[in-house]
């Protein structure tokens, strides 16, 4: 698991470069604004379900925003769980402005969640990014399997795999005049390797090395359905949710809503 030590450097390092008032207004957003922060699909899924009173969780939350977003549906208490513990300290420090006393942080790998929450959480979250950086699924969906609660719902929003064939903007593949073409394969085996900061929350530089990871959808229906959960939605999007607009709208998948139950 080095790389995932290697990934908790890189992100803390990417903090510190961050651009300058980088989540710095969130409290003041989440105080003027009904679900920031999540995207119109997502947040009609997030209101059609019933999180009154529930115990809801977010892994690999960041710096906290989404969470501290869903706690408007009415959560008794929630959780979020992620490696860099700097960009925690943002989301404690949003939670705190913003008024947001049920909701509590934890600075870990994902993989070691404390044995504490298994069982404990009725919700879920997962969203864009999360899954890439994770090597193998299998027992990243265990976790998640171990830590919700009979009938507890799992969600992930995420950019589809079929985005990882794609060249985008500032890449030396990438050809503007020439949208339909396939650069990467879809079942690349070897992980991405990055050193040029995190580009949404930092300014480019030689940074310390991110390594992040190819999975195709049935990867994850997979890992997900073979961990005692059962898939009960699944929708696809034809627009990206993060790393580039210029392909949307043209026909291909390029973001997709999961939902899965865990099986008593």
């Amino acid at each position: 698991m080095d790389y995932i030590k290697a990934n908790k450097a890189a992100w803390e390092e990417a903090f510190e470069h961050r651009h300058k008032g980088w989540g710095d207004e969130n409290h003041n957003i989440l105080l003027n604004e009904r679900l920031p922060f999540f995207c119109a699909d997502v947040a009609k899924e997030l209101e059609a379900m019933d999180l009154k009173d529930k115990t809801v969780a977010q892994f690999c939350c960041n710096n906290g925003r989404e969470l501290l977003s869903l706690m408007q549906l009415g959560a008794k208490c929630g959780v979020g769980f992620d490696i860099a513990e700097n960009i925690i300290k943002q989301a404690e420090s949003t939670a705190q402005k913003a008024g947001i006393t049920n909701c509590r942080f934890c600075a870990c790998n994902i993989l070691d969640i404390d044995q504490q929450y298994n069982h404990h959480f009725d919700f879920i979250l997962f969203t864009i990014g999360a899954v890439t950086w994770f090597e193998d699924l299998n027992p990243l969906f265990r976790k998640v399997s171990d830590c919700l609660k009979p009938g507890g719902i799992l969600l992930i929003h995420d950019f589809h795999p079929v985005m990882n064939m794609l060249s985008m903007p500032g890449e030396p593949e990438f050809n503007g005049q020439d949208l339909n073409r396939i650069t990467y394969s879809y079942f690349r085996n070897e992980p991405w390797i990055e050193n040029e900061g995190m580009g949404y929350m930092s300014e480019p530089y030689h940074s310390k090395t991110f390594t992040s990871f190819t999975h195709t959808i049935s990867d994850i229906i997979n890992a997900v359905s073979g961990s005692q959960m059962r898939i009960v939605r699944f929708d696809e999007f034809d627009y990206d949710v993060g790393l580039s607009d210029v392909y949307d709208g043209r026909g291909l998948p390029l973001s997709y809503l999961l939902k899965a139950e865990k099986i008593d």
